[in-house]
């Protein structure tokens, strides 16, 4: 982290600090004591007020705060304004995490950068990231959630970032923000934190980001409707090769064959965007396809286990809404090449009035594109059954553990829903179950 004086973080009044270190320099921040030690400030957050002692012996000073977000946003401001990095926000409807993974992994490749960690984008989350910074940091890549209007510019206020990257614009927490025109708006004051010849860097496709995007702004756009899937070089030596795709992916004004350690299209579109916001930031392309190789992503999206049999599972229950769980439906029948597939589904959340209609369209594409067996988790998402050849309802993420009987060798099976429906163990159950097969 960029030091911090001491007095100066006293002079912010920010709650109860104790053990002063004997040079007045903070250098690290942290949120767990077990990794505090002598020249860091432990702020001690939620039940962390427990382990205020624990990070005193170990030689740290501690802050027990009045208010824990306003004194990370505090912290977070004063380390930025001593940093000169490129701050990328990114934020969007859908792939943030992914994009934020990828576009971190190909920054780190060529110059000094820090990246958000897993999905902390929310108000703690933020600042931690922010505090991250140090003296020769270039690049700092942020990623920005939002559940209402005004959050995202919150978040803004403490990164001041240069350029924001939008992935996505859809029907996201409409219960919260009440149209897809407002989670635009929403979405969009990442953008209008920019200062002037900042960077915008938005889908090709989003008339509705159009109004923001303002004369003194520099704008990138990028089209995922111009990828190609091409086939991949049979002289690559690729662990899980099975997994991995290439693609001529737009960048510059030409089209570069990237070599990707994944194959879902959707998640493409992310590799696209990230890689539109790296070039906008003037590195080197030349780097990339080597970067994206060391590419891991976050956990529950889109993860590909083989099962025995030659089936497999996709572990994509992080969360989802209306244009993710489209794109993991299209993407499974693409991947399943005559598997019999199995969709594991459970409820999209805070979808508000039009989350009836929303959950009958993905009913319908289950019908049109003839998923052979649907199970939907939770009440919702029994109008996921319209149409199945083969549905099972179940109430919740345990019911769905005594119905993993009705899977076979060599099926392809999706396991989707928003997190509040707790999804994300069935794969690992699902594995188990296979080994008898």
């Amino acid at each position: 982290m960029i030091p911090l004086r001491w007095r100066e973080i006293e002079a912010l009044r920010l709650g109860e600090l104790r053990g002063a270190p004997p040079d007045g320099a903070v250098r690290a921040i942290h949120d767990d004591s077990r990794v505090a030690g002598p020249g860091d400030l432990f702020v001690a957050l939620n039940t962390g007020t427990g382990f205020v002692e624990d990070a005193l012996a170990a030689g740290a000073a501690t802050l027990v705060p009045r208010d824990q977000e306003a004194a990370l946003a505090a912290l977070a401001s004063l380390v930025r304004e001593l940093s000169d990095a490129q701050v990328v926000a990114v934020v969007g409807s859908t792939g943030k995490t992914t994009t934020k993974d990828v576009l971190g992994t190909l920054c780190t490749a060529v110059t000094p950068t820090v990246a958000a960690e897993a999905s902390r984008n929310n108000e703690l989350g933020l600042p931690l990231t922010v505090l991250r910074l140090e003296p020769e940091t270039r690049v700092l890549v942020t990623e920005m959630g939002m559940r209402g209007l005004g959050q995202v510019a919150e978040l803004c206020r403490i990164a001041r970032p240069t350029l924001a990257l939008v992935t996505s614009i859809g029907p996201e927490h409409l219960e919260l923000v009440g149209s897809v025109e407002d989670v635009a708006r929403a979405n969009a004051e990442a953008i209008e934190a920019l200062p002037a010849g900042g960077l915008a860097v938005v889908p090709a496709d989003e008339p509705l980001l159009e109004p923001y995007l303002r004369d003194d702004l520099r704008v990138r756009r990028f089209d995922p409707g111009a990828l190609e899937r091409i086939p991949l070089d049979e002289s690559l030596t690729l662990t899980g090769r099975s997994h991995w795709s290439r693609w001529l992916i737009p960048v510059g004004g030409r089209r570069h064959p990237f070599v990707v350690p994944f194959s879902h299209r959707h998640l493409i579109h992310n590799v696209l965007a990230a890689v539109t916001a790296y070039d906008a930031l003037g590195l080197p392309l030349d780097r990339v396809q080597g970067s994206l190789l060391r590419v891991s992503l976050s956990a529950w999206r889109g993860e590909v286990h083989p099962l025995p049999g030659g089936g497999f599972v996709v572990n994509d229950a992080y969360n989802a809404n209306p244009i993710s769980m489209r794109a993991a439906l299209l993407d499974l029948s693409e991947r399943a090449e005559g598997r019999r597939r199995v969709a594991i589904l459970g409820e999209m959340a805070e979808l508000g009035a039009e989350s009836a209609r929303y959950h009958d369209e993905i009913g319908a594409l289950i019908a049109e594109l003839g998923v052979e067996v649907v199970v939907a988790v939770g009440e919702p998402a029994a109008a996921y059954l319209a149409g199945a050849p083969e549905g099972i309802r179940a109430a919740d993420a345990a019911a769905v553990s005594s119905l993993l009987d009705i899977l076979r060798a060599g099926d392809a099976i999706l396991v989707k829903a928003s997190r509040a429906v707790e999804l994300e163990g069935i794969p690992a159950l699902i594995e188990k179950h296979a080994r008898a097969w």
